[in-house]
């Protein structure tokens, strides 16, 4: 069997297993499925045993998971991916709806990747182009943005420049004004993470013998530059499948906190009600979107490489031995005392502490 049949069969073996884990979530997860879809149609309602017994009759919960499964899968070949649970709506344009939505937001998420990650890289890029790339960067601006929770930037910036500037909406999805925060929320972080790895690519690249060659022979340095840059992105390629998947699948706090009607968004509140069909057929579009996205990433690293691609063609790159950035211990210093001030400052505090008049402010 050849290593592409193998690969293509474990994929469809982990989206199996996947489908099938969720389609045991609500029998899991500890609790009655039936309790929780009829709280999820009415939480102010206090459900009688009657009531519990119409709705597991209802939905044939007493049937187990994967009668229900069988019949999902069932539906799908004849483009019907069943009724909520909840609110009793067809699935499937919901989820189209809402993952409209997701892959909008992420194409804009994927353009700020993009700009940070050409920021983070630049000067090396621009260096390395010349031969004058003499000491190595300390990485730590990239460490900061890609460590920063989505949340919490998601959170900073609608503080900042939706309630303090009001430049930019803080809830909803109307326009593209509606697409910035999120955007960036989503973005920086995924560019930081790309541009880190550009960045410590790079010097390997610009050290191969082909650059000094053309460098001698009066090749500018931005044709060298987009030549160097060629092959050290078809090097991080593979990394932006996660990226990919994780601006659409990962992106729920950032939905949930400018309340965008996305396809994470509505996987979250389906898992909480127990609603297994959206849940099922959102789980469905997100395996199908990686598999997607791998099959276009692969498909762009070999317009990139060409005939280098072939086994044996392609030489791994050594990254050369720069000189240490002379601030790089001050730095790692530095990030190392604010790091056991906050874990300090976090013990001494209570953390089911809360203030409600500056909560209600």
């Amino acid at each position: 069997m050849s290593r592409s049949a193998s690969a293509g069969i474990g994929r469809v073996v982990a989206g199996t297993g996947l489908l099938a884990a969720v389609a045991l979530l609500p029998w899991l997860s500890g609790t009655d499925p039936a309790l929780a879809v009829l709280r999820a149609r009415s939480a102010d309602q206090d459900p009688s045993p009657a009531q519990l017994a119409a709705v597991r009759e209802q939905l044939g919960l007493d049937q187990g998971p994967l009668p229900h499964l069988a019949q999902w899968l069932g539906g799908l070949l004849r483009g019907d991916a069943g009724v909520s649970w909840v609110s009793g709506e067809p699935v499937l344009p919901e989820v189209a709806t809402a993952f409209a939505v997701s892959a909008t937001l992420m194409l804009g998420a994927l353009v700020v990747t993009i700009a940070v990650a050409a920021l983070v890289c630049a000067r090396t890029l621009r260096l390395g182009a010349g031969l004058r790339l003499r000491e190595e960067r300390s990485g730590a601006v990239a460490a900061f943005l890609a460590a920063l929770p989505k949340f919490l930037l998601a959170s900073l910036l609608a503080t900042v420049f939706s309630v303090w500037l009001g430049w930019f909406p803080s809830s909803g999805w109307d326009g593209p004004a509606s697409m910035v925060l999120p955007a960036l929320a989503l973005g920086v972080p995924s560019g930081a993470v790309i541009g880190g790895l550009l960045d410590q690519a790079l010097p390997a690249a610009f050290t191969e013998p082909w650059v000094r060659t053309w460098h001698a022979c009066g090749f500018p340095p931005g044709y060298i530059a987009r030549h160097g840059l060629r092959g050290a992105v078809a090097g991080v390629l593979p990394q932006l499948l996660p990226t990919v998947v994780a601006l659409v699948g990962g992106a729920v706090a950032v939905e949930k906190i400018f309340n965008i009607p996305g396809l994470g968004r509505l996987a979250l509140d389906a898992a909480v009600a127990r609603d297994l069909p959206p849940l099922q057929t959102a789980t469905l579009v997100l395996v199908l979107l990686g598999v997607v996205a791998g099959l276009l990433l692969r498909a762009v690293r070999r317009g990139l490489l060409g005939p280098a691609l072939r086994a044996g063609a392609l030489p791994a790159l050594n990254p050369p031995v720069l000189r240490p950035h002379r601030f790089t211990r001050w730095i790692a210093g530095s990030c190392a005392l604010a790091l056991l001030t906050l874990v300090v400052a976090g013990l001494v505090r209570d953390p089911l502490h809360v203030d409600m008049a500056a909560r209600l402010a």
